[in-house]
């Protein structure tokens, strides 16, 4: 099978764990606004957010192996793609027309892009001074952009995008060269690289559970068009990466990212229906309880809270918060 056409396979099982992720991040942060970090860090809903990010950060990293970053970072888009009915089926409304239109542009742009990104199997990697470089300029754009006392929001989601996106860049180092025969497995290059993907990878995830605080949409576009954009940088400014098809191939592809991020702006701007109640056997659906959590605001009625499960009797309920 065609290597471009292995990572573009992946990537689209990737985007769908990576989206069932973000609308469950979502739902803990929106019953959770008031809380700190913390005390997610000690619920069990929250740590199965992490189990399907970590899927599809696995298939992500062997979709890297196959393919340039400049083909697989941009599918990342469809992470949102997929969170749209996502959203809409546990909230218990039918998708727009306005999601269709923009779920439709998007891919449109998608496939722009892919036809001039189209590349050989990666061979190139980041040497030890260029993946510190770039770690360092990452860490003051993230601390600038997240900087303490920030509010939650857009500026958060924009600093997990870069993470992200060049968590993705050091992996394609990592994996590019623990795989060539021709070094040892666990040289300096890999392990140091290694270190900094572990770095960037949690540090986008922390970025993006803070951002998600003000909702899904705005937040998950603004991570989604900056994690590429970050990674396609590092990709044709250091790694060897190209455009196909000369000045018509970089006019097919900008059309492509024009019509691409539309159809993700179009994804953000409608406004969810209120949830419907569901309900759902927690111990034999984990994940579909942390889906079915709904936010709270701080006036609701105490008749219409969710009843608190006995924590003496179930120390370990998935929806304990």
């Amino acid at each position: 099978m065609n290597a471009t056409l292995v990572a573009v396979v992946l990537s689209l099982f990737s985007a769908v764990a990576y989206a069932a992720a973000a609308v469950a991040q979502e739902r803990l942060a929106s019953r959770n606004s008031d809380s700190g970090m913390l005390r997610l860090l000690a619920t069990g809903s929250w740590w199965w957010t992490v189990v399907l990010n970590a899927s599809a950060a696995l298939l992500h990293v062997v979709a890297l192996k196959y393919g340039p970053l400049t083909v697989v970072q941009p599918l990342g888009a469809l992470t949102l793609v997929a969170a749209v009915p996502m959203g809409a089926r546990v909230a218990g409304r039918r998708v727009t027309t306005v999601e269709w239109r923009g779920t439709a542009l998007t891919l449109l742009g998608l496939s722009a892009l892919l036809v001039t990104a189209s590349g050989p199997q990666p061979d190139q990697v980041l040497t030890v001074p260029q993946a510190l470089a770039v770690a360092g300029t990452t860490s003051a754009l993230i601390g600038l952009l997240a900087r303490r006392g920030a509010k939650p929001g857009l500026r958060h989601a924009s600093a997990s995008g870069v993470a992200s996106g060049v968590a993705s860049a050091l992996t394609q180092t990592v994996t590019v060269a623990a795989t060539d025969r021709s070094g040892p497995l666990l040289s300096m290059q890999v392990v140091g690289v290694a270190l900094l993907v572990a770095v960037f990878a949690a540090g986008g995830l922390l970025l993006s559970q803070t951002a998600y605080r003000g909702g899904l949409g705005a937040p998950l576009a603004v991570v989604t068009l900056a994690n590429p954009l970050a990674a396609a940088a590092i990709g044709l400014a250091l790694l060897g990466e190209r455009l196909q098809g000369g000045a018509a191939g970089i006019l097919l592809a900008l059309a492509g990212a024009g019509i691409a991020s539309w159809g993700v702006v179009l994804l953000t701007r409608v406004t969810p229906a209120v949830p419907l109640p569901h309900e759902y056997d927690d111990h034999d659906h984990p994940v579909a309880a942390v889906l079915a959590l709904e936010p709270q605001s701080a006036s609701a009625e105490p008749a219409l809270l969710p009843r608190q499960p006995d924590r003496k009797s179930a120390p370990g309920h998935l929806t304990a918060l």
